[in-house]
């Protein structure tokens, strides 16, 4: 049994594809799997989250559960007191996961945001929640100029924190990448302060049939993570 905590170094760099794709490939395997959300934000209720968007594309062999959902579009702590909601907190998450732990092979817990984003007004973010579970985090990051600033932020406030870094994955790798792209690729393990460079997703992904998504999953992903995908 293991739980992974999926981060990013920002939003809406694919880390719900990411999580889709480490799920897929371990249903393959035939391990159980169990994605966990925390905070499901700009979502309004009946409508699909991104935990819902992982059973969709990695099969309906993965629970999803999701703690807290609320409307607006913005950091959890923000979108909760906006709401006059409780937010989630980070005892709530790490107890909730290890629930599942008990229960399932593999337990991918996905972040809202970046590592450093709050959860509550109290400052408490998802590296507290790695840190209750003692979980390795896999950061999700893009391929573009930037990445390797924010990768090696990431990578220094893990550290800071005494977190395991699992690796990098290349949340939506470009058709066509450029010079900057083909050298970050090359980078990133630095900038991370030595973890691995663990896959690259390719943009669109999302967007392929399920079927397809499920098939070329295991591509993008390296050995680590079940993958064949080789830098």
């Amino acid at each position: 049994m293991a739980v992974i905590v999926v981060s990013g170094t920002g939003t809406e760099i694919g880390k719900t594809v990411v999580t889709a794709a480490l799920a897929a490939v371990a249903r393959a395997q035939g391990r159980t799997v169990a994605v966990l959300k925390p905070a499901q934000t700009g979502v309004d209720a009946g409508e699909p989250g991104d935990a819902d968007e992982v059973v969709r594309l990695a099969g309906e062999g993965v629970a999803a559960v999701e703690l807290a959902r609320f409307p607006e579009p913005l950091a959890p702590a923000t979108a909760a007191r906006r709401a006059g909601m409780p937010p989630v907190r980070p005892d709530d998450i790490a107890a909730a996961a290890s629930k599942l732990d008990a229960e399932y092979d593999l337990v991918l817990v996905e972040g809202a945001g970046g590592l450093l984003v709050r959860l509550d007004d109290d400052g408490a973010t998802l590296a507290d929640v790695a840190r209750l579970l003692d979980a390795p985090v896999l950061v999700v990051t893009p391929a573009a100029l930037g990445t390797l600033n924010w990768t090696a932020l990431t990578a220094e406030a893990l550290r800071a924190r005494d977190i395991e870094m699992l690796g990098v994955v290349v949340g939506s790798w470009p058709a066509a990448p450029g010079l900057a792209e083909r050298c970050n690729l090359t980078d990133l393990p630095v900038a991370a302060a030595g973890a691995p460079l663990l896959g690259a997703v390719p943009e669109g992904a999302g967007a392929l049939p399920p079927t397809e998504f499920r098939t070329r999953a295991a591509t993008w992903l390296a050995p680590l993570l079940g993958g064949s995908w080789r830098p």
